[in-house]
């Protein structure tokens, strides 16, 4: 498969931005790659924060302060649900996890996105990372 042309999945710049000395310009990410930041990049947006397109993002900021139970788990699956539906075409959403990791009692979240690629038929899969709390007294 993988010499099989995929440039029709697009490419653009990786996330976060990195820079390359090899080439002297930003580093490139395509494919796969390119839509797995392209749906980080979604998550991690809030509505309203790009100007010159205020709808898109994903409202995930709405259950800060929410109690970790079902029906903020249905509230995060619906809200990415929607977000990937309406700004990430490239891809099929197949499921969203909502999984309470031992970070729960500490602020954290993990969602997992199970999601195939419409062009290639591939499934991929990624985990973001959603703080409930702030980023006070952070374990590193």
């Amino acid at each position: 498969m993988s010499d099989i042309n995929k440039s029709f999945l697009g490419s653009g710049w990786s996330f976060p931005p990195r820079f390359s000395k090899a080439t002297d310009g930003v580093e490139m990410s395509q494919d796969e790659a390119d839509i797995a930041e392209s749906i980080f990049i979604l998550l991690s947006t809030v509505p309203g924060e790009r100007t010159m397109n205020p709808d898109y993002g994903c409202d995930l900021q709405s259950q800060v302060f929410e109690s970790v139970n079902n029906t903020m788990k249905t509230n995060i699956k619906d809200i990415i649900s929607r977000a990937i539906l309406f700004f990430e075409p490239r891809v099929r959403l197949r499921e969203v996890k909502v999984l309470e990791a031992d970070g729960a009692l500490n602020g954290r979240v993990n969602i997992t996105i199970d999601y195939e690629i419409r062009g290639t038929n591939s499934r991929k899969n990624i985990v973001y990372p959603f703080y409930l709390t702030e980023g006070t007294d952070v374990d590193l």
